[in-house]
């Protein structure tokens, strides 16, 4: 359903940028174009049209954008990112077995017991 309004979302992007392209602010245009009066489509009707086709366009354009938020696949089992498997299996620093700071001296031990005797 995503990959669908995602593709009609594409073609209606297409369309718009077409539309409006051939649409001239001043008047001309693909209006300019149809001079003749005996047309199925005069100039005031070309404008309309382009004018109408606009507005439509961009309304389902957002509508499909919000319809595409919507559809957005959201699955109970998401990927997750290398980095935040590391944050969560990291090692707990106070779980680490601390070390002794000074080892204890072999030859103070050994010395002991040459004394003794």
């Amino acid at each position: 359903m995503y990959l669908l309004i995602t593709v009609l979302v594409l073609i209606i992007c297409v369309l718009l940028i077409l539309i409006v392209l051939v649409q001239n602010s001043k008047g001309g245009g693909l209006a300019a174009n149809f001079q003749g009066s005996t047309q199925i489509m005069g100039v005031r009707r070309t404008t309309d049209f382009l004018e109408k086709s606009t507005w439509t366009m961009a309304v389902a354009l957002m509508l499909l954008s919000i319809f595409g938020s919507i559809a957005i696949p959201r699955g109970e089992k998401e990927e997750k990112s290398v980095i935040e498997d590391q944050i969560q299996n990291v090692i707990d620093p106070n779980a680490i077995p601390t070390f002794p700071v000074n080892p204890p001296d072999e030859d103070a031990g050994g010395e002991n017991e040459s004394q003794t005797e």
